[in-house]
């Protein structure tokens, strides 16, 4: 059984991205006196009173709104509601009961979840009585909390437990590894288009501006196999000069390093009819010093024209960009129309799975004499180098300790080489390899 969601709602500015992070304990939402700031649902699991629940930041919900991103928003909202167990209607104790308060109200009851109705920023003693217009709204005992303040959150967290759904055994069993598969790349190439193809619904808001995805969105699915996955849209990642214009965007920056940091696997999106960018070898640049699996997915490919040998062609340009990556499998796609998607998660269990390899000692040194017996170490000033024998320190990515006689005469140019001759052996597609040296002392 997964574990119970908990949706925080209300209209924006009210403090629910500041209650999230005081409850999660990190800063997962981007907090700042902008309504409107958290467009997305941002997930965290939480535990109080030996409960386990996942917790669920928002975006304001403006009931009587046209603009595009704020109904786009109320939407996300609407999602949390209906998928929640418990929901949090946060209001604003400084501006009081609003009518949009009343039209939140209103939804609220449709949805026949358990409410909890939330008067936040009642951030002293003399504000107590400043709850009690709340009861017009007909939701029950109005909560008086702080969340800058920490004021009375212990006893929201208590009533929220007391409401959710009873505890089975197998929400108390160790789960399995959980595939975490991080969605990057430039603003507007198709990230939340392919993560909403991938989940079968209207997960994250899709959008033609530019930095819609200003989060980093976790979304826990299975595919028809059964496995478990964590998907994590992530907000584009422009150039620092760009970035430099936009304190909030740089949170969004930020966030998406650290969720290529924490993935399995990163899903590198490129547009197709824009081609390896320097923005997008920079992202790569970053997968790979992470050592992180990747697949390089060219997406919008139905919006090229193509002939023969197109495909085959651009590919080899891509690798050619990335050369760095050249490990990395590359995906035509089309997010827009689901063209391709279906082959997306069996690449991604691939390289996750090549990732986590272990070779036995025995072998590995099998496969090293034999690449040493091909071409001969190089030698700088009469002395060669000795690479006397090697072991896997680590997987994910796959990790080798080369045990030579002097770390000066390894050449970039041959670690290369045994690179590429373990690759042919053993495969590791989609990763990296690491190596590091030990230096023995040389044997009389």
């Amino acid at each position: 059984m997964a574990k119970p969601l908990v949706a925080i709602v209300g209209r924006p500015n009210v403090g629910k991205s500041t209650f999230f992070n005081k409850i999660v304990g990190k800063r997962i939402s981007i907090v700042e006196d902008t309504p409107g700031v958290t467009r997305d649902r941002v997930y965290a699991d939480v535990e109080w009173q030996t409960r386990k629940f996942t917790l669920i930041d928002t975006g304001g919900i403006d009931p009587k709104s046209d603009d595009m991103l704020l109904s786009q928003m109320r939407r996300q909202a609407e999602i949390a509601m209906d998928t929640a167990d418990v929901i949090c209607f946060f209001t604003d104790a400084r501006q009081g009961l609003t009518s949009d308060d009343e039209d939140v109200a209103n939804l609220l009851r449709k949805t026949k979840k358990p409410v909890l109705l939330v008067v936040n920023k009642v951030d002293y003693m003399g504000m107590a009585d400043s709850i009690y217009e709340y009861y017009n709204l007909g939701l029950g005992d109005p909560i008086g909390i702080s969340a800058v303040n920490m004021l009375n959150l212990g006893d929201l967290l208590d009533q929220i437990v007391a409401l959710l759904p009873p505890a089975d055994a197998d929400e108390m069993e160790e789960e399995e590894h959980v595939l975490q598969l991080a969605v990057v790349g430039r603003p507007n190439v198709g990230k939340s288009s392919l993560v909403n193809k991938l989940l079968g619904e209207e997960r994250t808001m899709v959008s033609d501006i530019a930095g819609t995805t200003r989060d980093a969105i976790d979304t826990l699915f299975s595919d028809a196999e059964g496995n478990p996955y964590n998907i994590i849209d992530t907000a584009g990642i422009r150039r620092k000069r760009a970035v430099e214009e936009e304190t909030l965007e740089r949170y969004s920056v930020l966030r998406s390093i650290a969720a290529i940091r924490r993935c399995d696997v990163a899903l590198i999106l490129i547009d197709a009819l824009d081609g390896v960018t320097e923005q997008d070898t920079k992202i790569a640049g970053l997968v790979h010093e992470e050592g992180k699996a990747a697949i390089i997915v060219v997406n919008k490919w139905d919006a090229l024209e193509k002939d023969t040998g197109t495909l085959e062609a651009y590919k080899k340009q891509v690798i050619e960009d990335l050369k760095f990556m050249d490990y990395a499998p590359v995906l035509f796609l089309s997010a827009k129309t689901g063209q391709r998607v279906n082959t997306v998660l069996k690449a991604v269990r691939s390289v996750y799975d090549e990732a986590g390899k272990r070779v036995s000692t025995g072998v590995l040194n099998d496969v090293l004499a034999d690449a040493t017996a091909s071409l001969q170490p190089p030698a700088t000033s009469g002395r060669r180098l000795k690479i006397y024998y090697a072991t896997q320190q680590g997987v994910r990515p796959p990790t080798f300790v080369l045990f030579i006689n002097d770390e000066s005469l390894m050449h970039f140019a041959y670690e290369r080489y045994l690179e590429n001759h373990f690759r042919k052996v053993f495969g590791f597609e989609g990763t990296p390899i690491r190596f590091f040296l030990r230096q023995k002392k040389k044997e009389n």
